[in-house]
């Protein structure tokens, strides 16, 4: 069945809503809610950081005595469960909501369902479903997280028209824009986590924080290093950094323990993980980040980094940004390296491709999978 109009349109409302809470309510979801009655908004709420009042509370909060007989629109299947705050079930009932549209129903296999259907056994219509497919991709990080324990991974790289994201020299500054590179930034702060490789740490010497001119707080992503053999040195930005903005180091088994005893006294976090294929092995990484509750992480470089997380088929979206620059050199640095492929078929899909101009530059985002989670 067709959703109302109506009803597509004070679901937008929601949606918009919930987006304002985009980078600081991980690891739940980003969810908004409006209170209807008689064709009018008298209530509207987003779920504005972890621990916070959900949307719908304070949605209901806002609209008062004017939630009695009103219809609650949220993005998200209500809670019926205890958690940080109580279960949303509950608030609705007591405050005389009679009609419930949802746009997603709730992915958490510990509670999928249950808001729901705990509302209609106490007389309560609902609808679930309306824009579904907006509301589950403004949350794919949360979604991939809570039904698979691992982040949802997005590429990103600057390089210009033939695909170079760096001279042979190793200079890459800058290829991109400003406007593009501040989009960066702000895409750092919507995420958990940013990582790049060793390579990439003693080259360009980042810091890898979110720099902003917005007067709105935001928040620092975890910045995670590749770094095998625990080469990351002590006069580094990162390590300088550490105890403001956390820095964990994922290195090989066998990686030196002195080394690892001076990054830990200089506050960085070391995580040791097995090889493979001579190589760290991401998916353990990616296992472990999910247990430590990391929903979204933003892979920035170097070429091989950016390669291996595509070839094991370990990436979930992408950005890539291109400037209007040619090097025209095939010893300068390609933006993924990878397995030579020798047929078109063995080329790896993308998806949902969409184009973005800041100023000169281009940049384009799509998935690498077809559907979304």
């Amino acid at each position: 069945m067709q959703p109302h109009p109506e009803d597509l349109r004070f679901m937008e409302k929601a949606l918009q809503l919930a987006a304002k809470g985009r980078g600081r309510t991980s690891p739940n979801p980003m969810v908004g809610a409006v209170v209807v009655k008689e064709g009018l908004f008298v209530g509207s709420g987003y779920h504005a950081w972890a621990g916070g009042p959900h949307a719908e509370v304070n949605a209901l909060r806002d609209a008062g005595e004017k939630s009695r007989g009103a219809t609650l629109y949220v993005t998200l299947e209500p809670c019926n469960h205890f958690g940080r705050t109580p279960p949303c079930t509950a608030a609705i009932l007591k405050a005389g909501i009679s009609r419930v549209v949802v746009g997603m129903a709730d992915p958490n296999p510990r509670v999928q369902g249950g808001g729901a259907a705990f509302l209609r056994e106490r007389g309560i219509e609902v609808a679930v479903g309306v824009g579904s497919d907006r509301c589950r991709l403004l949350n794919q990080p949360f979604i991939k997280h809570v039904t698979t324990g691992l982040p949802l991974v997005t590429l990103k790289a600057a390089m210009t028209l033939d695909g170079r994201i760096a001279a042979a020299s190793g200079d890459s500054r800058w290829i991109s824009n400003e406007r593009s590179r501040n989009f960066v930034h702000r895409l750092r702060s919507y995420l958990d986590a940013v990582l790049v490789g060793i390579e990439t740490a003693l080259q360009d010497d980042p810091q890898l924080t979110a720099r902003l001119s917005s007067r709105n707080s935001f928040r620092q992503p975890i910045r995670i290093i590749l770094d095998t053999r625990l080469r990351l040195p002590l006069s580094s930005n990162l390590v300088r950094t550490a105890e403001t903005v956390p820095v964990w180091v994922a290195c090989a088994e066998d990686a030196p323990r002195e080394a690892e005893e001076r990054l830990r006294q200089a506050a960085l976090d070391i995580i040791r993980l097995p090889r493979r294929d001579g190589r760290l092995d991401l998916e353990a990484l990616l296992g472990e980040l999910g247990r430590r509750d990391i929903t979204s992480l933003l892979v920035e470089g170097g070429s091989k980094v950016l390669g291996d997380f595509m070839e094991r088929r370990l990436a979930d979206d992408f950005y890539f940004f291109y400037a209007p620059k040619i090097l025209g050199d095939p010893r300068a640095v390609a933006a993924l390296s990878g397995t030579p492929k020798a047929n078109i078929s063995e080329a790896q899909a993308v998806h949902s491709v969409s184009v973005r101009r800041f100023g000169s530059d281009v940049m384009l985002h799509g998935r690498f999978r077809e559907t979304l989670y």
